[in-house]
């Protein structure tokens, strides 16, 4: 199962906050679709992924995909 949380517009630490708080609704090797257009976020979403040992299948054009790995 794939969840896409819109968090355009919302500005850090929101779209991490909003990603942290999805997280644990996933099944392990599913994934979540960020969309997120505050610049910050195109370094805290990858920072947080590295943190809680998540990986980021892909970040482009305001679109992240984090994939759960624990």
């Amino acid at each position: 199962m794939n969840l896409d949380l819109d968090c355009r517009g919302l500005l850090c630490p929101l779209p991490v906050i909003k990603l942290a708080q999805a997280l644990p609704t996933v099944a392990v090797g599913d994934t979540i679709t960020i969309l997120a257009d505050d610049p910050a976020a195109a370094t805290d979403i990858p920072a947080w992924c590295r943190m809680r040992a998540q990986e980021l299948v892909s970040a482009l054009d305001h679109q992240y995909v984090v994939r759960r790995l624990t």
